[in-house]
């Protein structure tokens, strides 16, 4: 089951999943990400071979029930039979081939959905994600609250949470304190599996013209 749940905040999937080895909801140990289900290359691919693969069935049974082969199947037996090897048509298609079978494998093998921060499991057939932008959202919110802060920009990663502050008054220093403290109060509420580290920034606004 995906999607927000009742009561939910906006930014937040709930995903219902068999019910594995229990994880630690307080360290977050065994938290995985999430990962996409690939519908669009899974479809095209399904209807490329699907297609390909009619295509010479009807061929095929066309020879079996007497009539010619296509033209385009008889020219690409005569092309496969004539050109050796290291024909450069030959090594063009091949690393055709090579680059979509490894682009295909990296879907495959790599989790996707990037823009969900996997939460901590307190109950262990219910996972939960917050989404990047939510979580910058929050963070920023939260930073615009701190005395001095004129304006903020926020951008989150797995790791990282990135804040650039510009101070119309108050000194710098005290100010960038003030953020790291709540920043990393914030960053402990949202009860992430692996809360990503405040990076702060605080600067004195531009001089105009």
């Amino acid at each position: 089951m995906n999607g927000p749940g009742p009561g939910a905040p906006s930014g937040t999937v709930l995903e219902k999943a068999p019910p594995p080895a229990p994880d630690d909801g307080a360290t977050g140990g065994g938290a995985r990400r999430f990962w996409s289900t690939r519908r669009i290359p899974a479809g095209l691919l399904a209807l490329l071979l699907l297609a390909v693969t009619a295509l010479f069935l009807y061929d095929i049974a066309a020879v079996r029930a007497g009539r010619p082969a296509m033209a385009w199947r008889r020219e690409l037996a005569d092309q496969m039979a004539g050109r050796p090897l290291d024909d450069v048509w030959v090594r063009v298609g091949a690393g055709v081939a090579t680059v979509l079978g490894l682009w295909l494998l990296l879907l495959a093998l790599t989790p996707g959905l990037r823009s969900l921060l996997p939460m901590r499991r307190p109950h262990p057939d219910v996972r939960a994600g917050l989404d990047r932008d939510a979580a910058a959202m929050v963070l920023r919110d939260r930073a615009m609250e701190v005395a001095g802060v004129r304006s903020v920009r926020v951008r989150v990663t797995r790791r990282r949470a990135a804040v650039r502050a510009v101070s119309h008054f108050r000194e710098l220093d005290e100010v960038r304190a003030d953020l790291r403290a709540v920043l990393a109060d914030t960053v402990g509420r949202m009860a992430l599996a692996r809360p990503p580290v405040p990076a702060v920034r605080v600067r004195r606004p531009g001089r105009k013209g």
